[in-house]
């Protein structure tokens, strides 16, 4: 790392008026005490996992925030490394948890309590951001040298030559996960093996509780309305759908044929609609026709419903670039609608039928 002190004005606003508008923008004037240098630890207290266990729930969504700015672990100094973290306690503490003897300072951006990964596709763990905070915190003041490790997976949010032009910082990736960093601090550099991406079943398993819990509500809206209507059938198949949507599909999600995220949720959708579909053929004495409406509906709405919760998990892996994202919302979320759609015209028409019928 380049440890020579830079003494130019590359961290400072151009100009009288750059200056002004600077110090308008971070609510400071010319008598504002400095930002304070918060301090940290290594250790996670039992506090730090009950707010893990929270986030991983979706109890208080956007509540799971550290405050922005410089902090230090341990007892750095002028050449110690400056690593820099989104504002989301996870990313924060995953950071900070794996630094254990590691004299340092810790950049902490606005990320509005966004994780890095997908902060970096937001926008919020970027350029503007890091400059900010760079000329927020007089971290030019705090380090003779002038670099920046960031995390690997917040650089599609990052363009690292303006942040070098507009901060003088030089910005390096360090490795995808934060417990490599002892090891890469070694030397600065990363290998093969730390950049590499892995998604493990443990990974994808940590996944599933927030995702589960958004559906919850609907889910049961929609069985107690189904068994209102059809009875305890409908309504369990509701449940495993939601279910199977959002706690097998990344279960399995390296199992399921195809790519795109969509249709593997979609053959998710079949497989679970094949035993119900069999169960019902078997157990009901309805006339061919009205079976035919029943197993149409179920066919189009299960694979619908579980690929449109697989869609919402491509923010959460990289299986998919932020253009694949783009391209999977634009081409399947019509097809899903249509199938759902035609499914529910039949369940309608089954229901008028039996109205017809009871009249």
């Amino acid at each position: 790392m380049d440890n020579t002190r830079d003494t130019g004005s590359c961290c400072k606003p151009d100009s009288k008026a750059d200056t002004d508008q600077f110090i308008q923008m971070i609510g400071l004037d010319k008598n504002s005490p400095a930002p304070v240098i918060r301090e940290t630890t290594s250790t996670l207290t039992f506090n730090d996992r009950f707010d893990h266990f929270l986030a991983r729930w979706g109890v208080k969504r956007s509540g799971h925030k550290v405050k922005p700015g410089i902090y230090k672990l341990g007892t750095p100094n002028t050449d110690s490394p400056v690593f820099v973290s989104a504002n989301y306690t996870l990313s924060f503490d995953a950071l900070r948890s794996s630094l254990k003897n590691i004299d340092c300072y810790i950049l902490v951006i606005d990320t509005k309590g966004i994780n890095v990964w997908c902060a970096a596709g937001k926008g919020t763990f970027g350029t503007d951001e890091i400059v900010y905070r760079i000329r927020w915190s007089g971290l030019d003041k705090i380090v003779n040298h002038r670099n920046l490790i960031l995390p690997q997976l917040g650089a599609p949010g990052v363009s690292a030559h303006e942040v070098k032009r507009r901060s003088g910082f030089k910005v390096e990736y360090g490795p995808v996960r934060a417990e490599d960093l002892p090891e890469y601090l070694r030397n600065y550099t990363a290998t093969h093996d730390m950049r590499k991406i892995r998604f493990t079943f443990r990974d994808r398993l940590v996944l599933t509780p927030i995702e589960f819990i958004h559906v919850i509500k609907p889910t049961f809206i929609a069985a107690i309305i189904l068994y209102l209507l059809s009875g305890p059938f409908a309504a369990i198949l509701a449940i495993v759908t939601a279910f199977a949507g959002t706690v097998l599909f990344p279960v399995l999600l390296p199992y399921l044929p195809a790519h795109d995220l969509s249709i593997k949720g979609i053959v998710l959708g079949w497989l679970i609609a094949l035993p119900f579909g069999i169960f019902h053929a078997a157990n009901t004495n309805m006339p061919l026709w009205k079976e035919i409406l029943v197993l149409m509906a179920m066919f189009l709405i299960v694979p619908a419903v579980t690929g449109y919760l697989a869609l919402n998990f491509t923010g959460c892996t990289t299986y998919t670039s932020r253009t694949g994202v783009k391209k999977e919302i634009f081409r399947y979320v019509p097809y899903m609608a249509l199938k759902a759609g035609i499914g529910m015209l039949c369940l309608i028409i089954l229901g008028i039928i039996h109205l017809m019928e009871m009249i």
